[in-house]
Parts: C-alpha cells; sequence; structure tokens
C-alpha cells in the first residue's frame, strides 16, 4: 500500500516538474506580451500627440489661405489644388484617428469615469457592435413576451413595475452601449442617442407612477402599444440585418452601421411587407400618447 501512495506521489512530482518547464516558457511568453502592450501604449500616445500636431498645423494653413487675396491666375490654380490636398489630408487625419484611442464623451466620463473604451481591432469592433445588435433583440422578444403575459395572464402593478424598470435598465444600457460605440467609429446620430435618453425618463416615469385609476386607464393601452411595438421591432430587425450585411459585403456601408428604430433611404430596398407594420406603428403611437 505504501509502494502504490510512493508512486502517486512520484508521478505527481514528475508531472508538476514537466509542467514546471512548460510554465517557465509561458512566463516568458507573458512578459513578452506585456512587454509588447507597453510598446503599443507607448506608440498610441506619440500617435495621439503627432495627430494633435498634424490637426493644428492643417488649420493654421486653413486660416492663412483664408486670408490671401488679389492672387494671379497660376496663384489661384495653386490655391485650389492646396485645397483639394488638405481636405484630403484632413479625410487622412480622421482615418488615423479611428485607430487611436479618443476621449470619452462627458456621458461616458460620468458613468464610467475616463477608462479607455477604445478598442484596438477593426475585429473587436464589429464583435461589440454585433453583440450590441443581439443584446436589442433579446431584450425585445423578453418585452414583447412580457407584454402580453401583463395584458393576458395578470395584472398587477409589481409585474407592472418590474415590466417598467426593465426598461429603464435597457434604455441605460443602450445608451452606455452607443456611447462605446460612437467612440470607436460607429456613426450614431445624435437624435437616436437623444431618443434613448428620453425613453429612459418616460420609464422612469412609469415605474414610479402611484397604482391610481389613471394608471389603470392608460395601462392597457401601453401594453397594446408594447406588444405591438415589439412585433414591429423584430421585424425592422430582420429586414434591416438582411439589408445591411448586403450593403457591408458591396462596401456601401461601414461594417459599423447599426439597425435602428425608424428608416433610412438605404432601407427602400426590399421594404414591401413590412411598411404597413411601420405605418401602423407611427399613426398609433401619436394616439397612445392622447
Amino acid at each position: 500500500m505504501a509502494l502504490a501512495v510512493d508512486t502517486t506521489v512520484d508521478a505527481a512530482a514528475a508531472d508538476f516538474l514537466a509542467l514546471s518547464k512548460e510554465f517557465a516558457k509561458f512566463e516568458e511568453q507573458n512578459k513578452a506580451y506585456v512587454s509588447q502592450l507597453d510598446a503599443v501604449y507607448t506608440s498610441q500616445s506619440k500617435n495621439l500627440k503627432d495627430l494633435s500636431h498634424h490637426k493644428y498645423r492643417l488649420a493654421q494653413i486653413s486660416e492663412s489661405l483664408k486670408k490671401l487675396k488679389d492672387l494671379s491666375p497660376d496663384e489661384k490654380v495653386i490655391l485650389e489644388n492646396l485645397k483639394i490636398e488638405l481636405a484630403q489630408r484632413k479625410a487622412q487625419l480622421n482615418d488615423i484617428a479611428g485607430t487611436l484611442p479618443a476621449k470619452n464623451n462627458i456621458y461616458l466620463r460620468i458613468v464610467l469615469g475616463n477608462v479607455n473604451v477604445s478598442l484596438l481591432s477593426k475585429a473587436e469592433r464589429f464583435k461589440y457592435k454585433d453583440e450590441y445588435e443581439r443584446f436589442k433583440l433579446v431584450v425585445t422578444v423578453i418585452s414583447t413576451i412580457w407584454s402580453f403575459c401583463n395584458l393576458f395572464l395578470f395584472e398587477h402593478r409589481v409585474m407592472d413595475a418590474a415590466f417598467h424598470f426593465l426598461l429603464v435598465w435597457y434604455y441605460c444600457t443602450l445608451t452606455i452601449r452607443e456611447g462605446i460605440l460612437r467612440m470607436n467609429g460607429s456613426k450614431i446620430q445624435p437624435w437616436w442617442v437623444a431618443h434613448h435618453y428620453i425613453s429612459t425618463f418616460q420609464a422612469g416615469v412609469l415605474v414610479t407612477w402611484p397604482d391610481t385609476v389613471i394608471y389603470h386607464a392608460f395601462r392597457n393601452q401601453f401594453f397594446y402599444f408594447s406588444l405591438y411595438l415589439g412585433l414591429v421591432q423584430m421585424l425592422q430587425y430582420r429586414y434591416q440585418h438582411g439589408q445591411l450585411y448586403k450593403l457591408k459585403a458591396l462596401g456601401e456601408r461601414s461594417s459599423m452601421e447599426l439597425t435602428v428604430e425608424g428608416f433610412h433611404s438605404w432601407m427602400w430596398r426590399g421594404l414591401g411587407f413590412l411598411l404597413p407594420f411601420l405605418f401602423g406603428g407611427y399613426v398609433r403611437a401619436p394616439q397612445s400618447l392622447d
């Protein structure tokens, strides 16, 4: 019995010795990784300083060109060519800026502090954007099912408040995620973000609304609208996701373009089946506020 224990201990010791040799290689690999990471951050700082320098110098040159007067025909040609080159250089600098960390906007600084939320690679940015899209879809499905349950299965203020709190959490989370996406090159329109700020406030009002006769007069109409809106948003997501996939493959849209609740010019393609639902929702929305 003692011999068996010794054999087991010897085997474990041999395994640990072999693992220690592997660990030594892993430790060296990690040191190299940390060194490369430090080099990346050092390079980022230098690139940010150079970017600021080039933007400042371009602004100076642009201002000096505005002051030029009484130019000869040859000088006017040179001036026009220079303006074209300046515009091209500004576009190049914007492309470079998209690869570098950006300073958080006011909202992100309040919520997250000065944490760097810039993602280094295009793959990471696309992955985060894709997770944002899935998050919206999953919560929309949950809220649609919940609206149905609140309408037809149970009527209780606690369940209503939980649903409204879900909306508060959802829209708060969206505003943070959209802030991060904008910091990483997604061209989310300000009205889209503002609409989510307003929705957060409105959902907060619903959470604190007392259980009164007025609330119950409003309740069913709100949940019918929420149920309908959820169904429309799921159809809209399915349509827009397909269209964006095609346009990105053709190079007509950025990989950071988002599906939105609303309408854009690129959405005309293959829209027929969705129009009745959209128009019905937009007609119904003002009536829900009466």
